[in-house]
Protein backbone atom coordinates (compact mmCIF):
# COMPACT_ATOMS: atom_id res chain seq x y z
CA UNK A 1 0.00 0.00 0.00
CA UNK A 2 1.43 3.24 -0.49
CA UNK A 3 0.83 6.47 0.95
CA UNK A 4 -0.71 9.77 0.09
CA UNK A 5 1.28 12.49 -1.72
CA UNK A 6 0.86 15.74 -2.23
CA UNK A 7 -1.03 17.25 -5.48
CA UNK A 8 2.36 18.35 -6.56
CA UNK A 9 4.10 14.71 -6.33
CA UNK A 10 0.43 13.29 -7.68
CA UNK A 11 0.91 16.07 -10.92
CA UNK A 12 4.64 14.52 -10.83
CA UNK A 13 3.64 10.69 -11.12
CA UNK A 14 1.03 11.73 -13.74
CA UNK A 15 3.17 13.14 -16.09
CA UNK A 16 5.71 10.38 -15.25
CA UNK A 17 2.99 7.86 -16.03
CA UNK A 18 1.75 9.66 -19.40
CA UNK A 19 5.63 9.38 -20.64
CA UNK A 20 6.29 6.33 -19.74
CA UNK A 21 3.36 4.97 -21.16
CA UNK A 22 4.30 6.96 -24.74
CA UNK A 23 8.15 5.42 -24.53
CA UNK A 24 6.60 1.49 -23.85
CA UNK A 25 3.82 2.20 -26.63
CA UNK A 26 6.70 3.58 -29.12
CA UNK A 27 8.83 0.97 -27.97
CA UNK A 28 6.42 -2.07 -28.24
CA UNK A 29 5.50 -0.54 -31.86
CA UNK A 30 9.08 -0.31 -32.66
CA UNK A 31 9.69 -4.00 -31.67
CA UNK A 32 6.45 -4.86 -33.70
CA UNK A 33 6.86 -3.27 -36.87
CA UNK A 34 10.86 -3.05 -37.01
CA UNK A 35 12.14 -6.14 -35.75
CA UNK A 36 15.82 -5.98 -37.13
CA UNK A 37 17.44 -3.69 -34.60
CA UNK A 38 15.97 -5.68 -31.87
CA UNK A 39 17.38 -9.07 -33.22
CA UNK A 40 20.33 -8.11 -33.80
CA UNK A 41 20.62 -7.11 -29.90
CA UNK A 42 19.25 -10.25 -28.81
CA UNK A 43 21.50 -12.75 -27.03
CA UNK A 44 22.00 -15.77 -28.79
CA UNK A 45 20.94 -17.96 -26.25
CA UNK A 46 17.35 -16.37 -26.27
CA UNK A 47 14.91 -18.88 -27.96
CA UNK A 48 13.04 -17.89 -30.96
CA UNK A 49 13.95 -14.89 -31.08
CA UNK A 50 11.92 -13.35 -33.45
CA UNK A 51 8.77 -14.58 -31.67
CA UNK A 52 10.23 -13.53 -28.46
CA UNK A 53 11.03 -9.66 -29.74
CA UNK A 54 7.43 -10.13 -31.32
CA UNK A 55 6.19 -10.63 -27.77
CA UNK A 56 8.28 -8.22 -25.73
CA UNK A 57 6.72 -5.43 -28.29
CA UNK A 58 3.20 -6.82 -26.92
CA UNK A 59 4.04 -6.39 -23.74
CA UNK A 60 4.98 -2.89 -24.10
CA UNK A 61 2.10 -2.08 -25.90
CA UNK A 62 -0.09 -4.02 -23.14
CA UNK A 63 1.52 -2.38 -20.62
CA UNK A 64 1.28 1.20 -21.70
CA UNK A 65 -2.22 0.82 -22.47
CA UNK A 66 -2.40 0.17 -19.29
CA UNK A 67 -0.77 2.64 -17.72
CA UNK A 68 -3.23 5.02 -19.25
CA UNK A 69 -6.21 3.32 -18.54
CA UNK A 70 -8.37 4.21 -15.21
CA UNK A 71 -8.39 1.11 -13.63
CA UNK A 72 -5.44 1.66 -10.16
CA UNK A 73 -5.32 -2.49 -10.00
CA UNK A 74 -4.16 -2.28 -13.81
CA UNK A 75 -1.93 0.53 -13.42
CA UNK A 76 -0.36 -1.02 -10.23
CA UNK A 77 0.12 -4.52 -12.47
CA UNK A 78 1.40 -2.64 -15.71
CA UNK A 79 4.09 -0.30 -13.38
CA UNK A 80 4.70 -4.18 -11.94
CA UNK A 81 5.14 -5.84 -14.86
CA UNK A 82 6.94 -3.16 -16.97
CA UNK A 83 9.44 -2.98 -14.11
CA UNK A 84 10.12 -6.70 -14.42
CA UNK A 85 10.50 -6.24 -18.30
CA UNK A 86 12.88 -3.85 -17.28
CA UNK A 87 14.82 -6.34 -15.37
CA UNK A 88 14.62 -8.84 -18.29
CA UNK A 89 15.81 -7.15 -21.19
CA UNK A 90 18.92 -5.89 -19.63
CA UNK A 91 20.24 -8.76 -21.13
CA UNK A 92 20.35 -7.59 -24.39
CA UNK A 93 21.37 -3.95 -23.22
CA UNK A 94 24.42 -5.51 -22.08
CA UNK A 95 24.97 -7.44 -25.06
CA UNK A 96 24.74 -4.55 -27.55
CA UNK A 97 27.54 -2.64 -24.95
CA UNK A 98 29.91 -5.41 -25.80
CA UNK A 99 29.32 -6.55 -28.97
CA UNK A 100 28.89 -2.59 -30.01
CA UNK A 101 26.47 -3.73 -32.31
CA UNK A 102 25.34 -2.04 -35.68
CA UNK A 103 21.98 -0.03 -35.16
CA UNK A 104 20.48 2.49 -36.73
CA UNK A 105 23.48 2.97 -39.31
CA UNK A 106 25.72 3.71 -36.04
CA UNK A 107 27.76 2.07 -33.78
CA UNK A 108 27.65 3.45 -30.36
CA UNK A 109 29.99 4.34 -28.14
CA UNK A 110 30.70 3.97 -24.26
CA UNK A 111 29.21 7.65 -24.26
CA UNK A 112 25.47 6.00 -25.36
CA UNK A 113 26.37 2.66 -23.74
CA UNK A 114 27.04 3.30 -20.19
CA UNK A 115 24.18 6.07 -19.54
CA UNK A 116 21.59 3.71 -21.08
CA UNK A 117 23.00 0.53 -18.70
CA UNK A 118 22.91 2.76 -15.74
CA UNK A 119 19.42 4.24 -16.34
CA UNK A 120 18.17 0.89 -16.39
CA UNK A 121 17.44 0.70 -12.80
CA UNK A 122 15.59 4.48 -12.95
CA UNK A 123 13.64 2.95 -15.70
CA UNK A 124 12.26 0.13 -12.77
CA UNK A 125 11.60 2.58 -10.73
CA UNK A 126 9.87 4.85 -13.00
CA UNK A 127 7.43 1.69 -13.53
CA UNK A 128 6.81 1.01 -10.05
CA UNK A 129 5.51 5.07 -9.35
CA UNK A 130 4.21 5.20 -12.01
CA UNK A 131 1.92 1.91 -11.17
CA UNK A 132 1.77 3.24 -7.53
CA UNK A 133 3.59 0.15 -6.71
CA UNK A 134 5.85 2.51 -4.69
CA UNK A 135 5.96 5.81 -3.40
CA UNK A 136 9.97 6.24 -3.42
CA UNK A 137 12.45 8.68 -3.20
CA UNK A 138 9.29 11.01 -2.56
CA UNK A 139 7.94 9.90 0.72
CA UNK A 140 8.40 7.35 3.57
CA UNK A 141 5.57 4.66 3.89
CA UNK A 142 4.26 4.50 7.06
Amino acid sequence: MTTTLSPGRERTRTILRLVLAAAYLAAGLLHLYIPAPFLRITPAWVPAPGAVIAFTGLCEVAGAIALLLPSPRLRWWAGVMLAAYAVCVYPANVKHAIDQVLVAGDTHSLWYHAPRLLFQPVIVWWALFAGRVTDWPFQRRT
